[in-house]
Parts: structure tokens; sequence; C-alpha cells
């Protein structure tokens, strides 16, 4: 079962679209949440390949069409299914949350109107403390200086009111009247995650009704840091309601990603270094483990292959598979070690790239020059290493030009798949 977003590339194939992997799924690859008074999504949902407007879903949670309402109502509809015809399931939801645009339900805004009043700077130092007592946070780590947005693929327009979305400015420099607006900003994205977690929820309460929770791996991730890019239309509309189409500022991304700098499509930590969570009482997990030990998006595959006992094979429909990136999870969760990889590679397009081997790691941003760290002394990236161990950054840089040509290999076979 998949429910929620589909966002694919050219190069991919029809062969991996959710219709032709998945038994049951309903995507969308449009940014809206609600649908708009003009009554039309810009972009159809598709429901087992037929395409649907989304006034035809069939959604029965709520009284107004909030995408992650159903989306969920759909998965628990099929998980029914799969229940009554007595078959194990495996559901990925992709919900699309948090993203912008910045539109939530009111009754979840009203709760949060008020909590981000003190700003971005009070809260980020909070949430930084908070780490640090819940052990997120090492000793090695430290809060970076909140930044602007330095991408310029992704700039601001002459429009005075979008020119102060992409910079960081201290709290205590607004107006009154831009404190409420940028906090009722924060507000919203804190009420979709809200309403993401009350959907999660719904599915874990299915998962215990139904004596599957305690041997369900459930695993919870998001594939990148927070984004500052303007998707603003217009001022018009504060954001929240389903006319409106607004974006996180940069500042607000910037105590998202807290401790590290920098944000979605950066290779360096504040873009890649993210929350994973496992869960599987069955699996022999340890309880509570908290660990820095560094995974990979490639690593879920072969965790759910080892947690199925499934081998994986030489040969797939009538084509010789591809090498297997990434590796179980599994002994992490129950060991709290593993081998590491021997490499991580990460980042947007060659503007935005990084290549880490062991503790060090290479970053590049807006095709400038390679800087270096050392993850293992300074994991918020702090202290660019590059003029003391030139020498490192070469053998990183020849690794990573190595690995680039292998991708390129690998996606031009899966273009003659094509």
């Amino acid at each position: 079962i998949m429910c929620g977003k589909q966002h694919t590339e050219d190069w991919m194939g029809e062969h991996t679209y959710a219709e032709n992997t998945f038994d049951r799924c309903i995507y969308h690859g449009g940014n809206e949440f609600f649908i708009p008074q003009s009554g039309r999504m810009s972009q159809p949902f598709y429901v087992n390949g037929e395409r649907k407007r989304a006034e035809e879903l069939k959604f029965t949670s709520h009284d107004v069409f909030y995408k992650p309402d159903v989306m969920t109502d759909y998965a628990l509809r099929w998980l029914d299914q799969s229940q009554e015809e007595g078959k194990p399931f495996l559901l990925y939801m992709a919900y699309h949350v948090a993203h912008y645009p910045l539109q939530a339900r009111s009754v979840d805004i009203d709760k949060y109107r008020d909590a981000y009043d003190e700003g971005w700077d009070v809260i980020r130092q909070r949430r930084w403390e908070r780490m640090q007592g819940l052990g997120i946070a090492s000793d090695r780590h430290v809060l970076t200086d909140p930044t602007d947005n330095i991408n310029p693929l992704r700039p601001n327009t002459n429009d005075p009111r979008r020119q102060m979305i992409p910079l960081y400015r201290p709290w205590e420099e607004l107006s009154e009247r831009e404190k409420d607006e940028f906090s009722y900003e924060m507000a919203v994205y804190a009420a979709m995650i809200d309403r993401m977690d009350q959907n999660i929820g719904r599915l874990i309460e299915w998962l215990r009704a139904n004596g599957e929770y305690e041997n369900t791996l459930i695993m919870y991730l998001s594939d990148n840091g927070a984004s500052p890019y303007d998707g603003n239309h217009d001022f018009n509309h504060p954001p929240g309601g389903p006319e409106s189409f607004r974006s996180l500022s940069a500042a607000w991304a910037n105590v998202a990603n807290t401790p590290f700098k920098y944000f979605k499509q950066f290779g360096h930590e504040g873009g890649s270094n993210t929350h994973f969570i496992m869960h599987w009482p069955a699996g022999g997990f340890q309880s509570g483990l908290i660990t820095d030990e560094p995974g990979h998006i490639t690593d879920i595959f072969p965790t759910m292959l080892d947690a199925t006992g499934v081998p994986y094979p030489d040969r797939a429909h009538g084509a010789n598979t591809l090498p297997l990136q990434g590796t179980s999870l599994l002994p992490i969760a129950r060991e709290n070690t593993r081998e590491a990889p021997a490499f991580l590679y990460s980042g947007h397009t060659k503007q935005f790239r990084s290549y880490r081997e062991g503790d060090w790691k290479i970053v590049r941003s807006n095709l400038g020059p390679w800087q270096l760290y050392n993850l293992a002394e300074d994991p918020s990236e702090n202290q660019n290493r590059a003029a003391d161990f030139p020498d490192r950054v070469a053998q990183l840089e020849a690794a990573y030009n190595t690995v680039e040509e292998q991708y390129k290999h690998w996606k031009d076979r899966a273009n003659e798949r094509r």
C-alpha cells in the first residue's frame, strides 16, 4: 500500500511508478493540501493508476478535505482489506508534511497561535538546550550561527515583501506587525506537523486494535532538512487557508534544523542530517535507544529484506538487478553498532554536494570550493579544515568522482530498461 506524494524523475521509467509496484496506491504530485475555492487542485490524484479529481475521492474521517487526513482514510481502508484477506502488509505513507504551502486546519493552528511569539532566536536556543538535556546532541555539537538562504537557484523577486523570506534577522529587529505575522507562519507549520502526528496515531491505533502493533516494524523519517525556499505566490492571503500558498522563512527553517546550518538541498548537515525513528517490539530492539550511528535512505530496503528474511535476487522482472545499495539498520537497533558504510553521498545537483568516508566529509555550496569537516570532532560543521588537510580533500574528491561515474553508469542501465 502506498499513500501520499509521488515525485519521480524522467529517467526512472514507468516500471517504478506506484501503480506498477504496489497492489493499492493513491498519490498526488501537487503541493496543495486543501481544495481551493476554484474547486480544482493544480494536479490530479491517481488511485490505483486511475486519474481522479480531489472531489471524487472517498473520505470519511472529517467534513473538510485535507490531504493528510484523506491519505490516512485510504490507508486504513486498505489495511482493513489486507486483514480481511489474511495477507501481510507493507504501508508507505508519504505525507508530504512538513512542506510548503503552509496550509493547515484552523482547529490545529489555534493550538499554536501564541506558541512562537518569543521569536526564532529564543526558541532555537531553547530547542538546543532541550536537545542537550535529552541526549540528542552530544558535547561535541555546537549551536551554529543562524544563516540566510544562500542558494541562488531558489531566488526571491524584487517584491519587497518577498525579499525578507531568505534572510535571517534578529527577532528584536522586527516590527510588532512582522513579529505577529512570522509567529503565525510558524504556528501554521506546527499545525501541519500536529495533524500528521494525529494521522500517524490513527494508524498506530489500527495496529493495536488488530493485534499487529508488537510485530510491525515502524520506520519514520524526513528525507531532508527544513526548506526555506520561496514558494510564496502572493501576500494577499496569510498562510493557513486553501487560498494561501506560502512557504517557511529561512529563520524558522534554521530553528527546524537546530543545531545545524543551512537547509534542504545543501550537502551540509542542515540539509542531510535528519531524524530516523524505528519501533519493533518483537524485533529485539533496545527500548529508548538514541544513537548517532550514521545511516542513509538506501539502508531502508536492506532493512526490510533483513526483517522479513527475504534474499536480494540476482534477477527481477526479466532483468539483472542493480547492486544493492545500503545495509540493514537492524544491528543498530539491537546492538547500537554495525559496520560503517563505505561512504555516504548527499546533496542536490552538482551545486550542492557532499561525500563522506568514516568521520571525514567534503561538502560544497554553489559550486564553490570543497570544505572539509571531521564529524567525529565537529558534528555541527563549524570548523572547515580544508586548508589544514589538502591531501585529505584531494583523496575524498577523487573518491567522490569515482562514485559519480558509477552512479551515471547505473542510471544509464536504468534508462536501458525503459
